[in-house]
């Protein structure tokens, strides 16, 4: 009986859905605002109010929200987590409209990834990732501020390695350059170049600009696939990048950083 409730556990899609669906909805941050009835909060969400009880009910099961009274919704500490600006930018990364929420509907592609070795989703969008953040430029910054979201991480766990043998840095699809831009303030005697989409070069600019490190460090349009933009620096950094594709692809990733080098 135990091995058949850790199955059911692990088998369940109904919770994750639920979860994204709310914070793709804003529900926490419109009960926040006063929206808590049924109705007013339906009305806001822009759903259907008899569809959203349920849904909300559901997840009031799960310790997510509250119902302190029929039809009045509440926030659970749980909930709190699902408010815009929470920690960690929860809310975004569940977003199911946003670029993180989009990967995951592809997992809906998971069967006919595994017996044809496709990736899902182009399955799902129509198109790859990456072309999907080109085609898009709202899609695309919002994945470069999730991706910024490891200022933290890259502050105190990526800086404090031993840098000391480094002189350039290249940040090998580097985003809005905020990995890099920890790593150069921490050690100073490092310049460091940022090779990304050239849809990222505004916002690393920005980025690299706060962080007082721009006279060190540019950017370069570039794709990891082809020749780099940046040949014989001493160190190429890959962070979040080779587990996105399968060997053949990581191996071209690695070849290219090893033919700039």
């Amino acid at each position: 009986m135990d091995a058949m409730r850790t199955l059911l556990a692990a088998a369940d899609l109904v919770t994750p859905m639920a979860l994204r669906v709310a914070a793709t909805l804003r529900l926490a941050d419109h009960i926040a605002d006063g929206k808590g009835e049924a109705a007013a909060l339906a009305a806001a969400a822009g759903a259907d109010e008899a569809a959203l009880t349920r849904l909300l009910r559901y997840l009031v099961a799960r310790g997510v929200f509250s119902e302190p009274a029929p039809g009045r919704f509440g926030l659970s500490p749980a909930a709190e987590q699902l408010r815009d600006g929470g920690p960690g930018r929860l809310r975004d990364w569940l977003d199911l409209t946003g670029p993180i929420g989009r990967a995951d509907l592809a997992f809906g592609a998971l069967l006919d990834v595994v017996r044809t070795g496709e990736p899902g989703y182009p399955m799902t969008h129509g198109r790859g990732f990456w072309d999907d953040l080109a085609a898009d430029p709202a899609l695309a910054a919002s994945y470069d501020a999730l991706m910024g979201g490891k200022r933290d991480w890259a502050a105190t766990a990526l800086a404090g390695l031993d840098w000391r043998r480094s002189r350039h840095v290249v940040d090998v699809g580097g985003g809005n350059g905020t990995l890099l831009s920890c790593v150069l303030a921490a050690h100073p005697h490092l310049r460091g170049t940022v090779v990304d989409r050239p849809s990222s070069a505004e916002a690393a600019g920005a980025v690299l600009a706060a962080a007082g490190v721009a006279d060190r460090c540019d950017f370069r349009a570039g794709d990891f696939f082809e020749p780099l933009p940046v040949r014989g620096a001493d160190t190429y950094l890959l962070s979040s990048i080779v587990h996105d594709w399968d060997d053949r692809r990581a191996v071209a990733i690695l070849r290219r950083c090893a033919e700039a080098a």
